[in-house]
């Protein structure tokens, strides 16, 4: 058995393919008189074997691709919720800055950094 994870309402949920690509292999079919040809069924088998394994493994990077995405967009939503909380403190400054203000603190800092000369 194979498992994968789908999310589903908000979790992750352990899924189940019934068959692998052994069992394919394994499965032996009763025949009867008018059955089909051994040799056709298992050259179909062998196929069938082929794409299934492909599309475990498929199934198994985009599983893992799907978890990658969804816990990069939680993170990015978080980030958008503080950017979106600091930009409103921000717009509720009562406080606006001007090139003034900015002059003067850069003035400031100036004097902090080379000293006041007299």
């Amino acid at each position: 058995m194979f498992f994968w994870l789908n999310y589903e309402r908000g979790d992750f949920v352990l899924e189940e393919i019934t068959l692998s690509p052994q069992d394919i292999l394994e499965k032996e079919f009763k025949v009867d008189t008018r059955g089909f040809r051994p040799q056709e069924v298992d050259r179909f088998l062998d196929i069938i074997i082929v794409d299934y394994t492909k599309f475990i493994s498929i199934v198994k990077k985009l599983s893992e691709e799907n978890r990658d995405l969804f816990e990069e967009n939680l993170e990015l939503k978080k980030e958008l919720r503080n950017t979106n909380e600091k930009l409103d403190i921000i717009k509720n400054t009562d406080k606006e800055v001007t090139n003034v203000d900015l002059l003067r603190r850069v003035s400031q800092l100036e004097k902090i950094i080379y000293g006041e000369k007299e």
